[in-house]
């Protein structure tokens, strides 16, 4: 069955597919020993709270944030290599504010329209990664 485009709104088109599917957390790769990087910008900029992580998982590196609905894990990967293609879609309230936010931290932002039911943005992590933040057309924001 061909699912039509996504709307802003759940869609009563899409199955339920029996299961519950839901998503806990997005993870992505960062190299070794940079965690601060990445909390000044998943902390401090982007405004997520660090996840303290199981005491098992502390020595392989990484750090975990939470704000809302949405978990990111970073975890180290050697070697190391930003995922350039795929990536998380984040969506944001005011997605105005957030860009002039990331462009004012000297972080490039790619305002793109080729999403229809959204308006959106392409970012890069400190490590590469690309992120993507969505907001519905006609937020104000």
């Amino acid at each position: 069955m061909m699912i039509p485009s996504p709307t802003p709104a759940r869609d009563a088109q899409v199955p339920d597919s029996g299961f519950g599917l839901g998503l806990q957390h997005v993870l992505l790769a960062m190299p070794r020993g940079r965690e601060d990087e990445a909390r000044a910008f998943f902390r401090d900029l982007l405004g997520m709270t660090e996840v303290r992580k199981p005491t098992v998982l502390v020595p392989r590196g990484g750090v975990w944030f939470r704000a809302d609905a949405l978990e990111i894990h970073l975890g180290v990967e050697d070697p190391f290599r930003p995922s350039r293609r795929a990536r998380p879609g984040i969506t944001v309230n005011d997605l105005d504010l957030l860009a002039i936010r990331l462009a004012d931290a000297g972080h490039e932002v790619e305002m793109d329209e080729f999403f229809p039911p959204y308006r959106r943005l392409i970012t890069a992590d400190p490590f590469g990664n690309l992120l993507e933040f969505l907001t519905p057309r006609g937020n104000a924001g």
